[in-house]
């Protein structure tokens, strides 16, 4: 009988942590989607809305400049005040930005409501994986949950335009985001039922003045690379930003370094395998954001495909990468860390390479699975990167570690949409040929070219074949720079052969 009982009390406790990842997830799924869900609604609510070019680009860029500046310092408050109650939060928030977002009258209430929804992400992402650490005690269990997480993560973005495509098929624009309230409510009962007690740890320090310093370098650095890349450069914009972020970077360094508990602990990125993991996350989004950024602008530019048929292109990579996370937990102990990542990161550059091919001989086939094999690298190397990160960590330093992970996240896509985005354009301007007599505005981008043709054929097909170029070669840089990321991972786990001593430092930690 009291063999039975305690078989019972177990399997329930497995249940729960296992509903409690669905729940996470669900929170998870709407921050990643609401990165990317903007890029097919972004033409029909700026209409709507009559935003101006600015307003627009705001639009878009306040959720992830807000989401990066705030993401290191919620992580280690929820280590304080308790990753469930973080996680509590930050899904109350969400849901009422959404509502504010959705019924927004003018550009300055969507710019506000995208800042808040940022405030509710960056409070709830750090607890999401958080609470997985915390939850789950095997190690096994916890890298098979860590995976599905990380699946999560790229599925969620490459499923944001299609979701957007479909929502706009049928109803107003303000629907991408009504539709993250009823997720909110589900997870928010869901959360009191399956959720772990609060983990508070009221001992524990949390500095304010160390937040906002890394705030504003943060903040800095993202706006640095934004408007570096854009063009025309506004020069004291870049400079104020170039500035902020040293002094952020430069105050918060010298802060930590004087604390007995620091916001970041600057020893912990000594141990390769959490540096490792870091790296990898950065490279794989930074690849499928500007994936999915320079294709699907292609093909609705070029090829006339339909908001929701250019986001169902780039799922493919979400196609791929969801079986290779499973299986990169499922086979971590076996192959160990540096096979996993650095050899998933090459076989994404691999993909890459075999869909720029497919692009230059105009082979649509052979561009999707190009796709399918960039997303069977980086699925596995982004989930196993996750347990590196969060395996490595203390469970004390859940929140920080997950929050070094999310930035590094946040920052990989940031810096292809500003990065990829600009060359895209760059390329595009410096080897357009258009006919005599076209207007100056068709050589500045695509859109602009096919907005002032006026039927002329010969200026669209000029103009869609520098784009073809300057796809070609963004592509490449893109690939080369996944490339690189597999050759630094492989360095840096090169001793870590076997998947159990990824956890060699937590256990002795």
């Amino acid at each position: 009988m009291v063999e039975h009982a305690q078989s019972g009390v177990v399997e329930s406790s497995q249940r729960r942590r296992w509903w409690l990842l669905v729940t996470v997830g669900a929170g998870l799924l709407l921050i990643t989607l609401d990165n990317s869900i903007l890029y097919t609604a972004l033409p029909t609510l700026t209409e709507d809305l009559n935003a101006s070019g600015s307003a627009a680009l705001w639009i878009i860029n306040a959720y992830p400049v807000v989401m990066a500046g705030l993401l290191l310092g919620a992580g280690t408050l929820g280590d304080r005040v308790g990753h469930r109650r973080m996680f509590v939060i930050g899904l109350s928030i969400f849901g009422v930005a959404s509502l504010a977002a959705a019924f927004s009258v003018n550009p300055q209430m969507l710019i506000a409501s995208r800042a808040l929804l940022a405030v509710g992400a960056a409070s709830m992402m750090p607890a999401t994986l958080a609470l997985i650490r915390l939850a789950f005690d095997d190690a096994k269990e916890r890298n098979i949950a860590i995976a599905i997480w990380g699946s999560l993560s790229v599925i969620g973005a490459a499923l944001g335009p299609i979701l957007g495509g479909l929502l706009l098929e049928r109803f107003w624009w303000g629907s991408v985001f009504l539709i993250n309230v009823p997720v909110v409510v589900v997870a928010l009962i869901a959360t009191a039922i399956v959720a772990p007690h609060n983990d508070a740890d009221p001992s524990k320090r949390w500095d304010l003045l160390s937040s906002i310093q890394a705030m504003v370098g943060l903040v800095g650095t993202v706006l640095f690379i934004k408007e570096l890349a854009h063009v025309p450069q506004n020069w004291p914009l870049i400079g104020g930003a170039a500035g902020a972020a040293v002094v952020g970077f430069t105050l918060f360094v010298r802060r930590q370094r004087r604390m007995t508990e620091p916001l970041l602990d600057f020893s912990i990125f000594r141990n390769k395998a959490f540096s490792g993991g870091v790296l990898a996350a950065a490279f794989a989004m930074f690849t499928i954001a500007g994936a999915q950024l320079i294709t699907t602008q292609r093909f609705q530019l070029v090829e006339g495909f339909s908001p929701l048929q250019a986001g169902l292109l780039v799922a493919a990579i979400a196609l791929g990468a969801l079986p290779s996370g499973m299986l990169g937990a499922a086979f971590l102990d076996v192959l160990g860390l540096r096979i996993i990542i650095s050899g998933g990161l090459g076989v994404g550059a691999l993909g890459l390479f075999l869909s720029i091919g497919a692009a230059a001989t105009d082979t649509f086939f052979l561009l999707v699975t190009g796709f399918i094999v960039t997303g069977l690298g980086l699925g596995g190397a982004f989930s196993v990167a996750s347990s590196a990160i969060m395996g490595n960590a203390h469970p004390r330093r859940a929140g920080m570690a997950a929050s070094v992970e999310e930035v590094s996240y946040e920052m990989g896509s940031l810096s292809a949409v500003a990065i990829l985005g600009s060359l895209l354009t760059f390329v595009y301007a410096a080897t357009v040929r258009l006919p005599a007599g076209s207007p100056d505005v068709a050589r500045e981008s695509l859109a602009d070219a096919l907005a002032s043709a006026e039927g002329n054929a010969d200026l669209i097909a000029a103009a869609n074949s520098a784009f073809d170029t300057a796809y070609v070669v963004t592509m490449m840089v893109l690939g080369v720079m996944l490339a690189v990321g597999a050759v630094i991972t492989n360095r840096l786990l090169r001793s870590y052969g076997r998947g159990s001593q990824a956890m060699e430092f937590a256990e002795n930690h």
